[in-house]
């Protein structure tokens, strides 16, 4: 079971203060939040691709080669890359090359985004989103596979003898999550090609996230990769967490109330009961998590956010500190325990 922190890389207004930092300072916040979550004790940090405002990560590539340079153990991770709109040639060339230069340590998740106009902006339509999504994975997997490509498709130009390079480090492509709140084609997706499956475990509810969970196991299995229970399933979930729960609810609420996406989940103490949103001291961080693998089953990867919202730096490195000191222990003897009792 692997624990990290993923981010979007928001620009938000810190809602007590009004400050805005500015994207300099963001960059490199991201990057510090990235180094301190190895020292923490988590296993892996992730960033998202946005392109447009509020968010600075653009260029989530070029990100985590410089946080790959300053760590030495945390695995490194999209937590969206943009297959819709993003060529597939430059996904497998650019996230090689991050793996090489991280030692193997980059995994790579692939989605839709939630921006619409990211599509025209690209050259691409909306409505043309899924069909998008599988022609390019399918180019992307050939790309990595095999050392000579000749390919045709409906969206892009066509590929004759072609080689993408550098090749993946020692044959073995980046592992490669399949990313989704609402679409059972991309669980299909992902169960086809014996890839991970990520529910991003906000703003609705777990019963909600489960259900697609359950459908990617059967998939998986009528493919033919395995049991349903052994499905590399990954899920997300938003964590404050300070040593005392009142402080914690209390000092989050101005955030979350603040803010149209992260509230959209309704009262904060309802949210923080039936969504992936974790808000509290460390035991009850702890017992929330639990109930995500009551519903959904064995999972791999469990990824929290922390930075957004306009959360202070330092807030979210004093709870960097508290959480690998009390939450993550205990989630690891829990969800091995639950493990070997099934």
């Amino acid at each position: 079971m692997e624990f990290g922190i993923f981010g979007v890389g928001d620009l938000t207004a810190d809602a007590m203060t009004g400050r805005t930092v500015s994207e300099n300072e963001r960059l490199h916040a991201i990057a510090r939040i990235a180094v301190h979550a190895e020292e923490a004790g988590f296993d892996v940090f992730a960033i998202g691709e946005h392109h447009n405002p509020p968010f600075v990560s653009s260029a989530d590539a070029a990100i985590l080669s410089f946080i790959a340079a300053r760590t030495s153990r945390i695995v490194l991770s999209t937590s969206t890359t943009l297959i819709t709109t993003n060529d597939p040639v430059r996904i497998a060339e650019e996230f090689a090359t991050v793996q090489h230069l991280s030692g193997g340590r980059v995994d790579l998740m692939l989605g839709r985004g939630n921006t619409a106009q990211v599509y025209p902006w690209f050259g691409q339509e909306i409505e043309h989103g899924i069909p998008l999504a599988v022609e390019n994975y399918a180019l992307l997997r050939r790309l990595w596979d095999e050392e000579v490509v000749t390919w045709e498709g409906q969206f892009r130009t066509p590929l004759e003898g072609f080689t993408a390079v550098p090749r993946p480090m020692n044959g073995t492509p980046p592992f490669v999550w399949h990313g989704s709140i609402r679409s059972p084609q991309i669980a299909e997706q992902a169960a086809r090609y014996g890839d991970g499956f990520f529910v991003n475990n906000l703003f609705m509810t777990i019963d909600y996230f489960a259900k697609y969970v359950e459908y990617y196991r059967s998939r998986w299995a009528e493919h033919g990769q395995g049991r349903p229970e052994d499905a590399i399933v990954g899920a997300g979930g938003a964590m404050y967490v300070r040593p005392r729960s009142q402080d914690a609810f209390q000092e989050y609420a101005p955030y979350y109330y603040s803010h149209p996406v992260l509230s959209s989940s309704g009262p904060l103490e309802e949210a923080a009961r039936s969504t992936g949103l974790c808000v509290g001291s460390p035991a009850q961080i702890v017992e929330h998590v639990m109930t995500f693998r009551d519903s959904f089953g064995p999972y791999r990867r469990q990824l929290f956010g922390m930075d957004a919202g306009g959360v202070p730096e330092k807030t979210v490195h004093d709870m960097i500190d508290l959480a690998g000191a009390e939450v993550l222990p205990v989630l690891r003897r829990e969800m091995s325990a639950a493990s070997k009792a099934a």
